[in-house]
């Protein structure tokens, strides 16, 4: 038995943990405060709330993350946690992301997968649960550099870094019959709140007037597969989120990202990424009112195939290979990390 811990907060860590879920061969069992997904493949322990009054030393004086005093629902969901380790005995916990499961696993005895996120994780509960942690995954391809800062050279040791996680690649031939509309942009938004609102999307179309345009999600409109639009998008102009990113690698469009203000400079790290290699896209500070014209026609003629190294389809595959095969070793002492056991 396999426990996998998914944080509530947005949509992109409940996505990644069903791919995953779905690529381990043993049962697994998710534990969150989120219903549980469609596609999820096994059992789900719903957990409660951790709510509490962020002014009473909710970060353990900055030792933690999020551990609110005289919450009962923080109670509640621990003690909810630590009965299921207790009950199904699980031979590894895969934690997305908390530093206060990954410690309460391990404080059990429980052999733990945290998973990375990017930027600067350099405070110390984020190097807490790094250094608990017996594998470290991220979302990311090996080549891009710098996504992630702060951690010590041990936890860097143990960090997989097995692509995006994400998006669906087409099959063999069917690039030809999903080919992109002659000067179509698409505008993906995120749900987290950017910068690319009405008013800046229609500054936009006004300066590339030859240009077709269409925004999802933000203060566009809302669908619930957004696969066909990045099909006939000749160029996607996107935040730069792992869960967006990984959509438009997979479709093989060519990017215009724009990183949007988060915590710890997430989108920030992944944006340096982008511009440090030879993926397809084109990395702006900011969302600009003028000059979309030019930016659409140099981002149109990048080879959208360039995305293969950043998303190949097998990133939840290898997260899962990395997790099994840290269930199989039981946390015994001694045994090295990842990276010397050639799973890098």
């Amino acid at each position: 038995m396999i426990g996998y811990y998914v944080h509530h907060h947005g949509s992109g860590h409940a996505s990644r943990a069903t791919a995953i879920a779905r690529e381990l061969d043993e049962p697994v069992t998710g534990l969150s405060s989120l219903p549980r997904p469609s596609a999820w493949p096994g059992d789900w322990v719903q957990l409660p709330l951790d709510s509490g009054d962020a002014d009473d030393d909710a970060r353990a004086q900055g030792r933690l993350h999020w551990v609110p005093l005289g919450s009962e629902g923080l109670r509640d969901r621990t003690a909810r946690v630590s009965s299921w380790i207790a009950s199904a005995r699980p031979r590894a916990l895969v934690v997305d992301v908390s530093v206060e499961v990954a410690l309460l696993g391990r404080l059990h005895g429980v052999p733990i997968a945290v998973v990375a996120l990017p930027g600067t994780r350099d405070d110390e509960a984020h190097r807490l649960g790094f250094e608990i942690a017996s594998v470290v995954l991220a979302a990311w391809p090996p080549e891009a550099a710098d996504v992630i800062r702060g951690l010590s050279p041990a936890a860097l040791r143990r960090l997989v870094a097995v692509g995006a996680i994400g998006g669906t690649l087409p099959e063999r031939g069917e690039e030809l019959r999903s080919a992109p509309l002659p000067r179509r942009a698409l505008v993906l938004a995120g749900s987290g709140g950017d910068d690319f609102t009405a008013a800046a999307v229609l500054r936009a179309q006004r300066s590339a007037p030859e240009w077709t345009w269409e925004h999802l999600g933000g203060s566009g409109a809302w669908v619930d597969d957004v696969r066909p639009r990045l099909d006939t998008a000749s160029v996607v102009i996107t935040h730069a989120g792992q869960g967006a990113l990984a959509d438009v690698a997979a479709a093989r469009r060519p990017a215009i990202v724009i990183p949007q203000s988060r915590p710890h400079d997430e989108q920030l790290a992944t944006a340096r990424a982008l511009r440090s290699g030879d993926w397809p896209a084109l990395v702006l500070d900011r969302c600009v009112t003028s000059g979309w014209q030019e930016l659409l026609e140099r981002a149109s003629a990048l080879d959208g195939a360039q995305w293969a190294s950043w998303n190949d389809g097998g990133g939840a595959a290898r997260a899962a290979a990395a997790i099994a095969q840290l269930a199989g070793l039981h946390g015994v002492d001694g045994v090295d990390g990842p990276a010397e056991r050639g799973m890098r």
